[in-house]
């Protein structure tokens, strides 16, 4: 089975970026994940740096991401939140990453891990 790797928030704005590694995901060379979470935090700090885009032109591409990967999808993580030891408002990321047994997080961020 392929590496998975949680991607966060700060990796899925650029859209640069974002594409370069759904791309690599696509071609099979990982296996991406995310929740929900990262997905709205991803689209409200896009949504508020960039005048006159809404979430819901931004929903589209959030949208066909999830169809293109639906097994991305992370769920029932939020009880290992609060045991996290790094900072608070990447805990999620991390909660989620143990919980489907992740290989690395890909973060731009890495004071907060």
């Amino acid at each position: 089975m392929a590496v998975s790797a949680v991607l966060d928030a700060c990796v899925l704005y650029p859209v640069g970026l974002r594409d370069t590694l759904l791309n690599v995901a696509e071609a099979g060379l990982y296996r991406v994940l995310w929740t929900e979470e990262i997905l709205s935090e991803t689209t409200r700090n896009i949504v508020d740096d960039t005048p006159g885009l809404t979430a819901e032109h931004l929903g589209i591409t959030f949208s066909a991401m999830r169809r293109a990967f639906p097994e991305a999808m992370i769920r029932d993580y939020e009880h290992l939140i609060d045991s996290m030891t790094n900072d608070p408002k990447d805990r999620h990321v991390l909660a989620a990453a143990v919980a489907a047994h992740a290989d690395i997080v890909v973060t731009n961020n890495l004071r907060h891990f």
